[in-house]
């Protein structure tokens, strides 16, 4: 029997042949006895914020993105751009998935160099209106989410670093939107909207402030896609999860609205068993799905899943068996997120396998019945969901073209007027949501159904609903208010609206003033 010294010579030819070197033991390295637990404490992913971005390679012109999981509690844009302006860094595209009213603080950063481009979903607040208002010399890029999640996978929107809040890690950079430890500090539930920053950019910084034992299991993130972990005092407030946009609804409108769109849901042709369904965040679209409850009681009908931002009402309805799965792109509230860390038939869904539009296996592809809130639709059905009537920017695109386009059935909510502001009108301040994707708008004074889908207006009839069109609400709508003036937009791009399929759609110009 040979010996390994004998193979020696044997081992080097096969070495020489593959192209690899000799193993050599010689060096006599010992290895670490450390216990684990107490290694984990060593390990080299784990550093502070400004050693994460110093080892990044993070340099000025880069981009740089953020998630929104946290909504208005978000504290993470601000903690990192505070820090980067800190440590000296110009020029940074900031590529968050959305941002909130809490996100103000950016505008200096705009002002002293340090941001210079924005691409995202949505603008609120104090931001949206100095962005609107001309505050950056390059338009902000708008992505639906689907949009957003295809464009970081095949390279049209390129990340360097990102930086992702999780509400807890482990060492190595396992992370999620829970915690099970007792040290809990912060849920935002699903990371969606983070997975394909994660996957996908360069450099991946986790903060998190719940650090756990390896392994953090179930994670969303994987240790394989992290490359330092940052333990901060907070990441966010859970508390303001469900602020801005979303809503319960007690407003009397809003119900009429919720259960008029029940009754189109329940008379459509695509209420049976096993239908699925999303709602938008408004507070009459995530209402209507309480009114086809008792109607699905009744009827013995379960939907298979409800899909996108999951709320309290459908976990209850999971709970009862009425929705047999949620797929959750985005926590819509604390409820919907201890759900996610506790319900095995509740998944989290990264965004692009959500809503991205060249995607085969996209949640999207295989809805049903989609309910969205609108701020704006026009007399060809056309949707605007991102730019007030004052031309102000006060929401995002999120995925209402995504689910539009997808569903086999539309449905937006949208009151004729709010307030002395019409709803329904000519034209759209700004294309979001194309008309030829809109099946049905339900107002207060009626339900308008699309000319092309001449077999949901039937259906609508033979239920003895009243149906109006588009045009007799406008004219209804300026009868009580009259014709608006003109906005008074310059020259001045400062948006830039996306199609999904990575098309220039529409411009937003500034508005003077």
């Amino acid at each position: 029997m040979s010996t390994l010294k004998e193979r020696q010579a044997l081992i080097g030819q096969m070495a020489q042949a593959m192209g690899k070197s000799v193993y050599n033991d010689a060096e006599g390295k010992h290895k670490d006895v450390t216990p684990r637990l107490e290694l984990q404490s060593k390990s080299p992913k784990l550093v502070t914020l400004e050693e994460a971005i110093r080892r990044s390679g993070l340099r000025d012109g880069m981009t740089i993105s953020f998630h929104h999981h946290f909504r208005g509690g978000d504290k993470v844009v601000n903690m990192v751009v505070d820090k980067l302006a800190e440590m000296g860094f110009k020029n940074l595209h900031l590529a968050a998935s959305s941002l909130q009213d809490v996100h103000a603080p950016l505008i200096e950063h705009v002002k002293n160099g340090v941001i210079t481009e924005i691409s995202t979903s949505g603008l609120r607040g104090e931001l949206a209106n100095e962005i609107s208002r001309g505050l950056m010399e390059k338009p902000v890029v708008f992505r639906s989410h689907g949009g957003r999640g295809e464009a970081i996978a095949n390279g049209d929107l390129h990340i360097d670093v990102a930086f992702l809040g999780a509400s807890s890690s482990d060492p190595l950079g396992n992370a999620c939107g829970y915690s099970r430890s007792e040290n809990a500090k912060s849920i935002c539930g699903s990371l969606g909207y983070a997975l394909p920053d994660a996957h996908y950019a360069d450099k991946v910084v986790i903060l998190t402030d719940d650090l756990v034992a390896y392994p953090n299991t179930p994670n969303s993130i994987s240790e394989h896609d992290v490359d330092f972990v940052v333990e901060v005092d907070s990441v966010g407030d859970s508390s303001k999860i469900a602020s801005g946009a979303i809503r319960d609804t007690k407003n009397p409108r809003d119900i009429l609205l919720a259960k008029q769109a029940a009754k189109v849901i329940i008379n459509s042709g695509y209420f049976k068993d096993g239908f699925s369904i999303q709602t938008g965040s408004g507070g009459a679209s995530l209402a209507a799905v309480k009114y086809i409850r008792q109607s699905m009681i009744d009827q013995n009908i379960k939907a298979s899943f409800a899909l996108g931002g999951i709320t309290a009402h459908m976990v209850k309805m999971h709970e009862e068996g009425l929705i047999e799965r949620l797929i959750d792109v985005q926590s819509f509230d604390k409820v919907a997120a201890e759900s996610l860390k506790n319900a095995p038939t509740h998944k989290e869904v990264a965004a692009y396998e959500y809503a991205s539009m060249h995607e085969q296996g996209s949640a999207t592809h295989c809805l049903d019945i989609v309910i969205l809130s609108a701020l704006e639709v026009d007399v060809n059905f056309n949707v605007n969901v991102l730019v007030g009537s004052d031309g102000i920017i006060r929401g995002a695109v999120g995925g209402h073209p995504d689910t539009a386009e997808d569903s086999a059935l539309s449905i937006i909510v949208c009151p004729m007027l709010r307030g002395r502001i019409p709803c329904i009108v000519d034209e759209v301040t700004t294309l979001i949501t194309p008309g030829r994707t809109v099946d049905v708008v339900v107002t207060e004074y009626g339900i308008a159904v699309n000319p092309a889908r001449p077999d949901i207006a039937e259906r609508m009839r033979q239920a003895g609903l009243h149906l109006v069109t588009l045009e007799e609400l406008r004219d209804r709508a300026l009868s009580v208010i009259g014709n608006p003036a003109p906005l008074p937009f310059g020259d001045k791009v400062v948006g830039v609206v996306m199609n999904r399929d990575g098309s220039v759609m529409d411009v937003i110009k500034n508005i003077k003033g």
